[in-house]
């Protein structure tokens, strides 16, 4: 629980942003509305406060499968493997040295790391991974399928050493064995049985240690005994605005916090950008990974001809809808994979150029359409997202403006729960989404996308990530080319199959890209070491007050 101030500081820090507040007006400086200048630091200077408008649901790594939860599991536990800071690239963390794999991929035989404690006081070994690793498929929380699908037998071999063998070979298991929720947990502390969560502690061997945890605010401490080095501040603050980034805004601005990060609106990224700009805060932003899109769904009439389709994959502007929807705060994105992995081909943007309208008429003439005989398409999308809403609509007066009418977008939306429980169910005839990687590889963005376990080039895919995402779009030789790139172990070989799996994608376009995301973390001028994961993830231990 964040230290409250007692009436003596609340009167002194009063009293000082009073004559801070009149000896800046005397000087001319800046403005005297009391909302631009800056309130004084926390009291407690040793500590840096956090602030997010993300409420962890749980803190149960083996039931976390969204940010805020995992947030904090990164920087209290610890996985076999993470990734360096900033980039996507697998460095050991528990471990200490990547797989030894067998000759048939199947299994992966990984040494660990001695001398770590859990928080407890417990030694972490061989038995304590191996217990995390059941625990987190046999208790059944969100994310146990993750490993459950992909893991046949866990084995220790000794006090360091860890046995993984797989149902299948898949080249980026590593790279799973990376999620945050995957770290290891004191036997002590935690039990194995289906729904057997532990949501309110935390006992893992991270660098920080789980002190107190409120409604609105989780204390941090740096674990004495961690094996690395020492985080650069003893104690974090994350106080919780859930839901309100009118309140994070407006906390950071009067410098109630020292960090904001996930998840402000666009208008006040744009505001908060330009106070850096004028020496009041930094902005530090980095390429994300989260990608929006557009599901076309191909058992639908008017979406199963191929020309209609490369049509509105030629009318979209991205750059024109990341300025007006995002107010410029993303990238165009010409792939399902984003430009942070090696694999990313901009097929979308060889193929059908930005917004070629002329193209976009010939296909859609070519297929019997006309502005005095319009194809018209249902655009769907969750009634909580503004930003989706505000995407649709421009989509629409695109098509109106550029196309003469050709084809007519018409928006649709429906409650969160209901839009996400309906898009495998084919109801809608196209659909705005985005998606959060569960790892960082290629293949999270591709084979939940079009990998179909069951169907025919006839009646389209009928189980499978084609089908839970809503574009039943099945072809053998994509089935083909996902398996490849799973078994295979040469990372150029594994590009160049990414290279025709995206080059499939802009041909047939189930999915149309739009944009990946940029994240942004606003931090006092005092405040140094904020680094942006590609994995939304943030490292609390790199900061530290200047």
């Amino acid at each position: 629980m964040i230290v409250k101030l007692n009436n003596f500081f609340a009167q002194l820090r009063k009293k000082t942003l009073t004559v801070l507040i009149l000896i800046v007006c005397l000087a001319g400086l800046s403005s005297c509305n009391q909302g631009s200048v800056d309130a004084p630091p926390p009291q407690d200077s040793t500590a840096i406060a956090i602030g997010t408008t993300l409420k962890p649901r749980t803190l149960d790594p083996a039931d976390s499968y969204e940010v805020a939860s995992l947030m904090v599991a990164y920087n209290l536990g610890e996985s076999l493997y993470s990734y360096k800071l900033g980039t996507t690239e697998l460095e050991p963390k528990l471990a200490t040295a990547l797989p030894r794999l067998s000759d048939d991929g199947l299994i992966y035989t990984i040494p660990l790391r001695q001398g770590v404690k859990f928080h407890d006081g417990s030694e972490f070994n061989a038995e304590a991974m191996a217990f995390s690793l059941e625990r987190f498929i046999q208790n059944g929380g969100k994310p146990s399928f993750l490993l459950a699908d992909t893991l046949e037998k866990i084995q220790v071999m000794g006090q360091n050493e860890l046995r993984l063998t797989l149902k299948q070979p898949f080249a980026a298991f590593p790279a799973l064995l990376a999620f945050p929720g995957a770290c290891a947990l004191s036997p002590q502390a935690y039990r194995i049985g289906a729904g057997q969560f532990e949501p309110e502690i935390f006992v893992g061997t991270g660098p920080y240690r789980l002190v107190s945890a409120s409604n609105d605010a989780l204390r941090l401490e740096a674990f004495s005994d961690y094996w690395g080095e020492q985080p650069k501040s003893p104690r974090i603050d994350l106080q919780l605005f859930p839901g309100n980034p009118a309140n994070l805004f407006n906390a950071f601005r009067t410098r109630s916090v020292d960090v904001a990060y996930q998840s402000l609106v666009p208008q006040q990224i744009k505001t908060l950008k330009a106070d850096a700009k004028q020496g009041q805060g930094q902005a530090i932003e980095a390429s994300g990974s989260v990608i929006y899109f557009l599901t076309l769904n191909l058992e639908m009439d008017t979406l199963k001809s191929l020309p209609v389709r490369q049509a509105i994959a030629s009318l979209i502007d991205r750059q024109f809808l990341i300025d007006r929807v995002l107010q410029g705060q993303g990238d165009p994105l010409y792939s399902l994979i984003p430009t942070s992995f090696s694999a990313y081909q901009p097929v979308f943007q060889q193929r059908y150029g930005e917004q070629n309208l002329e193209n976009a008429k010939k296909l859609l003439r070519s297929a019997g359409y006309s502005p005095e005989k319009p194809v018209k398409v249902e655009i769907w999308h969750s009634s909580g997202s503004i930003s989706s809403s505000i995407l649709a609509s421009l989509i629409k007066a695109l098509a109106q403006r550029d196309l003469d009418g050709m084809i007519q977008f018409q928006p649709r939306s429906i409650a969160s729960a209901a839009y996400f429980k309906n898009i495998g169910k084919g109801l809608y005839e196209s659909a705005i989404s985005n998606w959060s990687p569960d790892f960082l590889d290629p293949d999270n963005y591709l084979y939940p996308f079009l990998d179909c376990g069951q169907g025919s080039a006839t009646e389209g895919c009928r189980e499978g990530g084609a089908q839970n995402q809503g574009s039943f779009y099945y072809s053998e030789k994509m089935n083909q080319l996902l398996k490849q790139q799973r078994q295979s172990l040469d990372p150029v070989e594994r590009d160049q199959i990414f290279a025709e799996i995206q080059a499939l994608l802009a041909e047939f376009v189930p999915y149309i890209p739009l944009w990946q995301t940029k994240d942004v973390v606003f931090v006092q001028n005092d405040i140094q070491g904020a680094i942006i994961n590609p994995s939304q993830t943030f490292p609390f231990w790199t900061l530290y007050r200047n």
